[in-house]
């Protein structure tokens, strides 16, 4: 099951959405900011069928 997340790049401050695995109970990866291109580290956890932590920092 994949649910759309949104939050603020650590970058530049734009709201962002990454679509999340929540199939997955435990993720860490980089992935680009869609509007300023720098890396972003996304850290999530999951519980079921929602996020219960998520954490992007500067990659």
């Amino acid at each position: 099951m994949e649910e759309e997340y949104f939050f603020e790049c650590p970058w530049c401050g734009e709201p962002v959405s990454m679509l999340l695995d929540l199939s997955v109970s435990s993720q860490t990866y980089i992935e680009d900011c869609e509007i300023c291109c720098r890396p972003i580290e996304i850290d999530y956890r999951s519980g079921g069928q929602e996020v219960v932590d998520f954490s992007a920092r500067c990659g």
